[in-house]
C-alpha cells in the first residue's frame, strides 16, 4: 500500500491509474479505524480496481465545544488495518495541506435543505465542514465511486445531494451499518465509554427496534416517539433527537411508506447516533 501526504504525488499516481483505464474507489475517513470502516474498504475493493482511503481529522466539521482535540488519532495502527484490508493507497494529508489559509478562510460548500435539522440542527456548521472537505477530496482523487456508511444517514444524504447538485460523475455507495454483538453501531467515539456506559449504549439500538415494531404495527407516531425518548432518558441518555422521517429525510405524510427512525443521544462523554429503516402500514 502506498502512503502519500502530498497532493502532487497523489494526483500523479492516480493519473497513471486513470490512463490505464482502472476504476478508482474512494473511502474517506477520519481514522481510528474499526470494522465499520473496513467494511467500506471491502465494498470499494469489490467494485474498484484501485482503492484509495483518506485519513484526515477535519477541523471544520467540529464545533467550538466538540471533541476535535480529543478525537483519537491512530495513524500507524490504521495503516496496518488498511493494508490488511486490501487498500491500495492511503492519502493522509496535514491540516495545512488541506487548508493552507486556515479553516476560517476556506471557501465553503453548503448543501441546503437536507442538512437542516437532526445533526445539522444541533451541530451548526457541521455539514458545511463535511461537504467542503468531501468536495475537496472528490476533486483531489476524482474517484469513479465513493463508499460511505449508512450509520451517518444524514451525512450520506448530504453527500448524495452534493454530488447530484454539482453534477459530479461519482457513484455514491451506501454501506450497511456494522454492529457489535449487542447491536451497538460501531463508532470511533464508542471508545469514550467506560464499561458501564458501554453496556448501557446497547439500549439505543434496542429502543429503535421496539419503536420500529410498534410503528410497523400501526402505533401512532408522536406517542411512540415520546415513549422512546422517555426510555432513553431512563437508561441514562441525554437525547438530542429521536425522529421519524421519510427516507429522503422529508416529513412523514399520510402516503409515506418507507421511513427511517433517526436518533442521537449523549451518554457520558460520547454522542451516539443510529438509525433504523421501517415500512409504515397502509
Amino acid at each position: 500500500m502506498q502512503c502519500l501526504q502530498d497532493i502532487s504525488a497523489l494526483r500523479n499516481t492516480l493519473d497513471a491509474h486513470r490512463r490505464a483505464g482502472r476504476i478508482i474507489g474512494l473511502v474517506p475517513t477520519m481514522g481510528n479505524l474499526h470494522e465499520g470502516h473496513l467494511a467500506l474498504v471491502a465494498e470499494a475493493r469489490r467494485r474498484a480496481d484501485v482503492v484509495v482511503a483518506t485519513i484526515f481529522v477535519n477541523p471544520t466539521q467540529f464545533g467550538p465545544d466538540e471533541d476535535l482535540d480529543a478525537y483519537p488519532r491512530t495513524l500507524e495502527a490504521d495503516r496496518h488495518k488498511l493494508a490488511e484490508a486490501g487498500c491500495d493507497l492511503l492519502f493522509a494529508p496535514s491540516e495545512t495541506t488541506i487548508y493552507p489559509r486556515g479553516g476560517n478562510a476556506q471557501t465553503r460548500v453548503s448543501v441546503p435543505d437536507v442538512s437542516e435539522g437532526l445533526c445539522g440542527g444541533s451541530r451548526p456548521g457541521h455539514f458545511d465542514g463535511v461537504a467542503t472537505v468531501v468536495t475537496m477530496l472528490f476533486n483531489l482523487v476524482q474517484p469513479d465511486l465513493a463508499c460511505f456508511g449508512e450509520k451517518d444517514y444524514q451525512q450520506l444524504a448530504v453527500i448524495r445531494r452534493l454530488v447530484d447538485d454539482l453534477h459530479l460523475p461519482i457513484e455514491i455507495v451506501g454501506v450497511p451499518i456494522v454492529r457489535d454483538h449487542d447491536g451497538l453501531a460501531l463508532s470511533s467515539r464508542n471508545g469514550y465509554l467506560n464499561t458501564e456506559q458501554r453496556r448501557t449504549a446497547a439500549v439505543l439500538q434496542r429502543t429503535l427496534r421496539e419503536l420500529r415494531d410498534a410503528l410497523e404495527g400501526g402505533a401512532a407516531i408522536e406517542p411512540t416517539l415520546a415513549t422512546g425518548l422517555a426510555r432513553l432518558r431512563e437508561a441514562g441518555f441525554e437525547p438530542d433527537y429521536l425522529e421519524l422521517r421519510a427516507t429522503d429525510l422529508g416529513p412523514v405524510e399520510a402516503s409515506t411508506r418507507d421511513a427511517v427512525l433517526l436518533a442521537a443521544a449523549r451518554l457520558g462523554p460520547a454522542r451516539l447516533i443510529d438509525n433504523l429503516s421501517l415500512t409504515l402500514p397502509h
